[in-house]
C-alpha cells in the first residue's frame, strides 16, 4: 500500500498519514476516503482548480501532469512548481511515498465537500 503524508498550509490543522492508499486512485479520492477536506468544485473532472495540490515529496510515483492541468493550475491560487490537481493525482505504484500540502481551503469560493 501507498503512504501519503497530508500537510495543511493551515498549521491548526494536524499532520494526516494514511499508509493504506492504494495505486489506480487519485489524491482527492484519498482525501474524501479519509475525511480529508479537500475542496472540488467540479467534482474531480480537472475543470477548475479548487483541489489544488502542492506533491512536495514523490512526484514520480504520480501520472505525469496534462496540458489541460497545467492550464487550471495557472488559476489556483499561489500555484508553485510542485502545484498539482488533486483529481488528477492518480498514484502509479504501491509502494509509492508521497507528501501532499493542501493549500488554506477558506480562500476558495465555491461549494464545499
Amino acid at each position: 500500500m501507498a503512504k501519503i503524508k497530508f500537510t495543511f498550509e493551515d498549521k491548526e490543522i494536524e499532520t494526516v498519514i494514511i499508509d493504506n492508499a492504494e495505486e489506480g486512485y487519485s489524491i482527492l479520492e484519498i482525501a474524501e476516503d479519509n475525511d480529508i477536506h479537500l475542496n472540488h468544485n467540479c467534482g474531480g473532472v480537472c475543470a477548475c482548480s479548487t483541489c489544488h495540490v502542492y506533491v512536495n515529496k514523490g512526484e514520480d510515483y504520480l501520472e505525469e501532469i496534462s496540458d489541460k492541468e497545467e492550464d487550471f493550475i495557472d488559476r489556483a491560487i499561489n500555484p508553485r512548481l510542485e502545484s498539482r490537481l488533486g483529481c488528477q493525482c492518480v498514484i502509479l505504484e504501491q509502494d509509492a511515498e508521497i507528501e501532499i500540502e493542501i493549500p488554506d481551503q477558506s480562500r476558495i469560493i465555491g461549494h464545499e465537500h
